[in-house]
């Protein structure tokens, strides 16, 4: 059994950034290229959406405070919802805010140039969540699935 090309692995947000993400700036239209010919004839510019879910894509610039190497630690991530995602938490400094993000996957990908060729990877999120609670919590510390953990995937 092998897996496909563009396989998109879910992922808890704790196993892939153990100390959060930072947002800079605001979430953004992911939209198509458009040539100088295009924007010149007056095209209106289109959104990208998802082929695999249908919804639209947005876009979100997050750095990761865990990452070593500092060319590494700003990133992209694609935020497929239908209508523009509103993180759940304040601004700690001007345009900068603490986020955690709801149902995340990610894609492996082969990054750099020529020689010096690394693993990355093209992360995706359905929304964000409030800060501060894991993806399995409910308000209070209870479990929602409590007595149902073998049914749970």
């Amino acid at each position: 059994m092998a897996i496909s090309k563009g396989f998109r692995f879910p992922v808890s947000f704790e196993d892939a950034f153990p100390q959060g993400l930072v947002m800079v700036g605001e979430v953004r239209p992911d939209t198509e290229y458009q040539t100088r010919d295009e924007r010149a004839a007056g095209r209106p510019v289109r959104q990208r959406v998802d082929e695999a879910t249908g919804k639209r894509q947005w876009k979100v610039t997050v750095t990761d405070p865990h990452e070593p190497n500092a060319k590494r630690q700003s990133f992209e991530i694609t935020l497929l919802a239908d209508v523009q995602p509103v993180p759940t938490t304040g601004e700690v400094l001007p345009g900068m805010r603490p986020v955690e993000l709801d149902g995340l996957t990610a894609e492996p990908r082969v990054a750099g140039n020529g020689e010096f060729k690394y693993q990355s990877f093209v992360f995706r999120a359905t929304g964000f969540r409030q800060v501060g609670r894991s993806a399995g919590s409910a308000p209070g510390g209870a479990k929602p699935n409590a007595g149902n953990d073998a049914k749970a995937a």
